[in-house]
């Protein structure tokens, strides 16, 4: 096999041949995205739409790739077409997939769908994997248009069917470091497990402040804690936050790791942390009844709502009850007479809390910020990996005290060192594209909804009154997701732009160093400032530094996100497929050419595909339908139906549905079907 060195050097011969074959004409670069049906698209920056690339035109690009292509001539006025010239920069050098072995050799199909062909691996390079392993396996010489990519065995992950390999494959998909490195590993074992008098010395000391930490249930790594006393001009709420950065300084072994990962990835049963667990469950962690060092913000809180008056400062604090968000809402929603009785002391600060809570969202509301309330999926898992249940995230009158409590730190932050004019990491939210307002404004037209938009602008707010004219309507989550879909994503940056979605200038993520590097890295900032450390070198160094943080930042979240994302649908898809043939009631939720996308209460989606329907359909793509060729049957979006689950593809991770036409006059159908018709 030859090594990388004369791979390129035969690419870069093959590429200097294929320029000279497309002398004259010009050559643009993009990015390829590929689908499971062999063809892709290249985005080209500056052009009107994606080009389209035929199989036979890919010269074996993979999804991702940056390429360089050429623009074929356009046949009879349709979309642009192209074809691969060189493939600048592979974007995938290793893959997750299924082992085929074959006589003297195999194949590993890879389980991202948009890599259409498959990797030949010679039998001494395949460790051994038999067929069904799933394995990780490394691109040694790529391919070509009539050439499999070759690779080898990196690691088998186990067999297809055995417990927890569908979770070890997303895990090595999104390449996510489970392991800490020794040297990690001994720096966090040498950290003691208790606050000494000196390490406390010159904080302010505030453990007889009544002290509270209200997560879910299962949460281990406790990183924020809240106090609240009542003022003659109203609320003094303190934010406290774990002081991590005592423990993980600059450019240590533990601190280049957390910059490495970026952010605690949560999969469905399994945390991958950010810092090893003697941190982030134990000394770092604001567990009660016991010191624990912390970096807090007090403020000075008026009647409506206004910060009036900060301070941020390190603080000596104990926590006095581990609070659930279940049991804050048994107190403060439910009155649960024995919880109340446990809680007795600690009830009136909770009625503050919630007081307060109330007085804080009420402002933002006023404000215009945008306010998502859709179902989240919390999936129950047994002993096996194997789901069980799909419940909702329960969100309640605690989840949003603490939501509003730390909104209101990461704000007062913010601003604080916007005015400071510091070296900084802001989260950042732009406002929304105008094509992507003009097609929200078309789509909600469909339920008889309207928004004012500028040509090139829009106000939180507008956004905000759609979310309250659909509260509590059958179409809530669909155009709650679609709103959500028009968003841009928000991101880390240096620079202090705003946030469109809370509808603030000034923010920041100061709440959980334990699981986010930037707000690591700010109160970094925050203590050389505070012991004034903070000078023209070091504000160089930061400016030096930050850019590169927040890029990598906000890379790393968006892998967590989609890794969290992909192993979410795995676990529905394994739910639903052993619901095949079931019947459930379900809303559209997505209109395209290929089919419907259907979405049940229980927040699974699925596809019906055209080619199920009886007739035949074509795509209104003004009015987001689907219409009847023959019967002039229209389906859209918000539409109610009632399908069957036809299959589950585990791989790809989808479910595949069909559209149960009810018979009227025999409700004797089985399984899901006749007990909705009982109902």
């Amino acid at each position: 096999m030859q090594d990388h060195k004369t791979m390129e050097n035969r690419h870069r011969e093959k590429r200097k041949k294929q320029r000279r074959a497309f002398r004259g004409q010009e050559l643009v670069e993009g990015i390829y995205q590929g689908t499971s049906r062999g063809f892709g698209f290249v985005t080209v920056e500056g052009l009107p739409e994606d080009v389209f690339i035929a199989r036979k035109e890919s010269n074996g690009a993979m999804h991702g790739d940056q390429v360089e292509i050429a623009i074929l001539p356009s046949k009879n006025g349709k979309s642009m077409e192209g074809t691969v010239v060189n493939i600048l920069v592979h974007a995938q050098s290793r893959l997750v997939g299924t082992y085929d072995r074959c006589k003297g050799y195999g194949f590993v199909i890879p389980d991202n769908p948009k890599i259409s062909g498959d990797i030949f691996v010679p039998e001494e390079d395949s460790l051994g994997a038999k067929s069904g392993h799933k394995v990780q396996v490394e691109i040694l010489e790529y391919g070509s248009k009539n050439k499999h990519p070759q690779g080898k065995v990196l690691e088998i992950l186990g067999h297809v069917n055995d417990p927890g390999t569908d979770v070890a494959c997303i895990i090595k998909e999104y390449d996510l470091p489970e392991q800490f490195p020794r040297q990690v590993m001994e720096a966090a074992a040498a950290i003691p497990q208790k606050v000494s008098l000196q390490e406390a010395e010159g904080r302010k000391d505030i453990r007889s402040l009544p002290t509270v930490t209200i997560d879910g249930e299962d949460a281990k790594d406790l990183d924020d804690a809240i106090t609240l006393e009542t003022t003659k001009d109203g609320y003094l709420l303190g934010v406290h936050i774990a002081d991590v950065t005592h423990y993980v300084r600059e450019w240590s072994a533990l601190d280049k790791e957390a910059l490495r990962r970026g952010t605690s990835v949560y999969l469905t049963d399994k945390v991958i942390p950010m810092l090893p667990q003697s941190l982030s469950n134990g000394i770092c962690s604001l567990n009660a009844g016991t010191d624990r060092l912390a970096l807090s913000c007090f403020m000075q809180i008026d009647q409506k709502g206004n910060v009036t008056a900060h301070e941020i400062t390190e603080t000596l604090i104990r926590v006095d009850e581990r609070m659930s968000y279940a049991s804050v809402r048994k107190i403060l929603q439910d009155q649960d007479p024995e919880e109340c009785a446990r809680y007795e002391k600690l009830i009136p600060l909770f009625r503050q809390m919630e007081i307060l809570a109330d007085i804080l969202r009420n402002k933002r509301k006023k404000r215009g910020f945008v306010d998502f309330d859709f179902p989240e999926t919390k999936v129950i898992l047994d002993q096996n990996g194997k789901p069980v249940a799909l419940l909702p995230y329960e969100r309640n009158v605690a989840t949003r005290m603490i939501e509003e409590f730390m909104l209101a730190a990461n704000e007062t932050v913010a601003e604080e060192f916007f005015w400071q004019e510091s070296p900084f990491v802001y989260r950042t939210h732009e406002t929304p594209d105008s094509e992507k307002i003009a097609r929200l404004e078309t789509l909600i037209s469909n339920f008889g909804y309207f928004m004012k938009a500028g040509r090139d602008s829009i106000h939180p707010k507008e956004f905000q009154k759609l979310l309250d004219k659909i509260d509590n309507t059958p179409e809530e989550a669909l155009i709650s997701r679609i709103v959500l879909r028009t968003m841009k994503q928000a991101r880390y940056t240096t620079e202090c732009t705003g946030h469109f979605g809370l509808a603030t200038k000034y923010y920041c993520h100061f709440t959980s160093p334990i699981r986010r590097y930037p707000d690591l890295q700010i109160h970094r900032i925050i203590k050389e400032t505070l012991h004034g450390e903070r000078n023209e070198g070091r504000d160089a160094h930061y400016r030096k530094l930050l850019p590169d943080v927040a890029l990598q930042s906000s890379e790393k979240e968006r892998r967590a996100d989609e890794a969290e994302r992909e192993c979410l649908k795995l676990k529905k898809a394994e739910y639903m497929k052993e619901r095949i043939g079931e019947v459930y009631d379900g809303i559209i939720s997505g209109v395209t050419n290929w089919g419907l996308y259907v979405e049940l209460p229980n927040t699974v989606e699925g596809l019906v595909r055209v080619a199920s329907l009886e007739d035949s359909y074509y795509f209104d793509e003004a009015h987001y339908e689907l219409v009847g060729t023959q019967s002039d049957r229209r389906y859209k979006l918000g539409q109610p139906v009632k399908v069957r689950v036809a299959d589950c593809d585990l791989i790809q991770r989808t479910v595949l549905f069909e559209i149960y036409e009810e018979d009227e006059d025999d409700c004797d159908g089985q399984g899901q079907h006749q007990t909705d018709c009982e109902q």
